[in-house]
């Protein structure tokens, strides 16, 4: 996006609200207004328990329930606007958070699970470029332009390449991979699955996914405590989302081995039957194992094996 048409702190506040002084005193949460964390994003808030009702798409609106703004942006803006400390609080990816150079400005407060893809390198299926070292002195086009400029600028060291031999990083917005059939560049970088178009990954510059970030010094000192609850909150949707509780019965001659199946987080909680020496446990477990872990549970000797979603937690 260019300068001209960014939106300033100063247009959000004063051309998308009414009343600028609702906004006053509030921590302000940046959210990306559209694309694939967009809905992520409205499923996390509502499992925190931050109630909004956003009227005629506005980009901002105040939270009901809280002493909170939220911000719709684009992803690419978030990190400037909280670097700036224009806003407190915000969900974007990390590499674009890597890619807007707020080195310091920046605290990723949390990695959140979800709009994970891959930076990568891509080159027509038929080229005879096998590496991303064979791409060095030629053309490339992204999206993530300074990512890029460093990835291929640590190659081009290793190959003593200076000057004009350079490896010449272009920038493009969108539909990356016109620029290869068009005859524009050699190769591309891209976070986006680029088969269809008859390109294939030569190397990885970075594994990415949505994160939370806040300001490294907020112009809003006193919502501190107010950031520490939400990302409190946030984490503990994260663990709900990841964890399920697993409880079963077990003959105490066997808990040494099932709790070695299980051991939980920090213990497993053990508690005493009616019946002698039977034992309940229940303990947390990754939700991607657990159908397995019940498998093996029922192996060692676990009976009545039970498996219960978590809404939210502390953890």
């Amino acid at each position: 996006m260019s300068a001209l048409n960014t939106p300033s702190s100063s247009d959000i506040f004063l051309t998308l609200t009414s009343d600028a002084e609702a906004l006053e005193g509030r921590l302000l949460f940046a959210i990306p207004k559209k694309g694939r964390l967009y809905e992520k994003c409205i499923e996390l808030l509502s499992g925190a328990d931050i109630q909004f009702r956003r009227s005629n798409r506005l980009d901002v609106c105040v939270v009901s329930n809280h002493n909170i703004a939220l911000v719709f942006l684009p992803a690419a803006d978030i990190p400037s606007f909280v670097g700036k400390g224009d806003v407190d609080l915000g969900i974007t990816g990390h590499d674009v958070v890597l890619e807007a150079q707020m080195d310091g400005l920046v605290t990723e407060v949390a990695r959140l699970g979800f709009g994970k893809c891959s930076l990568q390198v891509q080159v027509p299926e038929a080229s005879p470029i096998k590496t991303a070292e064979d791409l060095a002195g030629k053309r490339v086009v992204s999206s993530f332009r300074h990512l890029t400029r460093e990835y291929f600028d640590n190659i081009d060291a290793q190959l003593q390449l200076e000057g004009d031999k350079k490896t010449k990083i272009g920038y493009v917005g969108g539909s990356v991979e016109a620029a290869c059939a068009l005859g524009l560049a050699d190769g591309i970088e891209s976070g986006e699955t680029m088969r269809a178009a008859g390109l294939h990954a030569i190397a990885t510059l970075l594994e990415t996914e949505a994160v939370l970030i806040k300001s490294t010094t907020t112009k809003r000192p006193h919502v501190a405590p107010l950031i520490d609850k939400i990302a409190s909150r946030i984490a503990g949707v994260i663990a709900a989302n990841r964890y399920v509780v697993c409880q079963f019965n077990v003959h105490r001659g066997k808990l040494a081995a099932v709790t070695a199946i299980t051991p939980g987080r920090r213990a497993p909680t053990i508690s005493p039957l009616e019946e002698d020496d039977w034992v309940a446990v229940s303990v947390m477990v990754e939700k991607k194992k657990s159908a397995s872990i019940m498998d093996d549970l029922v192996k060692a000797g676990a009976e009545d094996v039970l498996i219960f979603n978590l809404n939210n937690c502390r953890v």
